[in-house]
């Protein structure tokens, strides 16, 4: 079995957080999470992060899918591979991919391929290496005609070596077994006084055993970040990355201005973003759909053909050949069937609008399940909440629920019933009814020239 550890007990103290380094985002998404979907996307699952700087927050990320080991004390990055030793020994007959939690650019093809040059050399370490314009402050690969000799630390080259440009990536594959016998060999005879895992490199070779390296064509995987500034500089580059591969897929982005799209979202050919949209999470948008200006989407489905102006929309679905907006919020478990219209300054919340149905602006509905072809008067809502519980309320198909209508949930509308406008509906509306909740009209005469006489009196001046 091949295994993969994250080394992400760094703390990144001048990112001045208080999470781990590794749980730093990139475009809405943890560095840890941009690895994790890499070793995923080259079929490895059997993976053990190894956490330090409050740890605590990189369990509740993984959420018991993955396993952890702890490192109470940052004695380098040979330490940290260490405290894996047993995750290791449980599944020590394949090989085990090391890579450190701060660099959100590995990608599966190079672990595939690494992977396939490791085995195939029949190697005990396999280094990956980048060949970059600026070397200075990485370790330097040094080859041979079979493989390499070794990893050169900056402090430690010749001139001559101080002008190589391959340099190590910080990702390795381990024979696991060779791993596990080595790692009790490292010392921390050095001048950081730290287990170094680059050290294995050279007990090995000076065991017979083979070493090489694998030059990977994705030169970003050596980027990392220690500062909010370095952030940024990640930010932007996955973020035009994500863009370039969308446009050559065929979605349409007249302007990329504001523009951010997540790496796990899904956007079919001939879809469009408009600018100062937001897409995070795991979203998925139909082909047609024309998403923005103005719109944040987060773990959220769209269907075809659909097109959600100024809309807010976290954990909801919406169907195909829809038109949601502008200034509406679709709240999680919010799920908006075909052709349904919603109007502006709407907000739909764990409920489900049926297809064809129309919800006129000015709109709350909570916890409903809406029919067919309804149609919403603006101003209405549902009074789904009593303070301490709450209710559905249930609509038929081709109601129609006139303006500022109060449903007071748990209520029932029945199929093609009315509602009269401004009333409180709090009893069950019977199929192809009207339901009026109004008290009758009085007017009291005098009244409002008494109550209003200083507005009055304000008034007159304009007169």
């Amino acid at each position: 079995m091949n295994n993969a550890v994250i080394l992400a007990g760094g703390q990144g103290k001048r990112m001045k957080s208080d999470k781990p380094k590794a749980l730093t985002e990139i475009l809405g998404k943890p560095i840890l999470g941009w690895i994790i979907s890499a070793l995923e996307g080259a079929g490895i699952d059997n993976i053990c992060v190894v956490t330090g700087f409050a740890s605590q927050y990189i369990e509740d990320y993984l959420g018991g899918k993955y396993e952890t080991a702890f490192q109470s004390e940052r004695l380098g990055t040979g330490h940290a591979v260490m405290m894996a030793s047993k995750f290791l020994e449980k599944a020590s007959d394949g090989n085990t991919f090391i890579f450190n939690g701060d660099a959100p650019f590995v990608d599966s093809e190079t672990v595939r391929r690494s992977l396939e040059y490791h085995t195939a050399a029949k190697n005990a370490v396999t280094v990956i290496t980048a060949e970059v314009d600026e070397p200075y402050g990485y370790g330097r690969i040094i080859r041979t005609d079979d493989g390499i000799a070794g990893i050169r630390e900056q402090k430690d080259c010749s001139p001559e070596e101080a002008n190589i440009h391959e340099i190590n990536s910080g990702c390795f594959w381990f024979d696991t077994k060779s791993l596990l016998e080595t790692l009790p060999k490292l010392n921390r005879n050095n001048a950081q006084g730290e287990y170094y895992i680059t050290d294995t490199v050279e007990i090995l070779l000076s065991e017979g055993k083979r070493a090489g390296a694998y030059a990977a064509e994705n030169q970003d995987i050596v980027l990392s970040a220690n500062d909010r500034k370095g952030m940024l500089m990640l930010n932007d580059i996955a973020r035009k990355r994500v863009l370039e591969k969308l446009l050559d897929s065929g979605v349409e982005i007249v302007c990329s201005e504001g523009i951010i799209v997540s790496p796990d979202a899904e956007i079919a050919p001939g879809a469009k973003i408009l600018p100062n949209t937001v897409i995070s999470g795991k979203c998925s948008i139909g082909a047609g759909s024309v998403i923005g200006p103005n719109s944040q989407l987060n773990d959220t489905t769209v269907g075809e053909r659909s097109r959600l102006n100024s809309v807010v929309a976290n954990g909801a679905t919406v169907g195909s050949d829809c038109n949601i907006g502008p200034f509406v919020q679709l709240r999680p478990d919010a799920v908006i069937k075909d052709f349904v219209h919603v109007g502006d300054f709407v907000e739909i919340k764990n409920s489900v609008i049926g297809e064809g149905t129309s919800v006129s602006h000015f709109n709350y509905v909570g916890d409903s399940d809406v029919g067919k072809n309804v149609n919403f008067g603006c101003g209405s809502l549902t009074a789904n909440y009593d303070g301490t519980n709450k209710y559905r309320t249930v609509i038929g198909d081709d109601a129609f629920i006139g303006c500022n209508t109060n449903l007071v949930a748990p209520v029932k509308v029945g199929n093609a019933a009315y509602t009269a406008a401004g009333s409180t509906i709090t009893k069950e509306v019977p199929d192809g009814a009207l339901g009026i909740g109004r008290s009758r009209q009085e007017n009291i005469e005098g009244y409002a020239e008494k109550k209003l006489s200083r507005h009055l009196e304000k008034g007159k001046k304009f007169k």
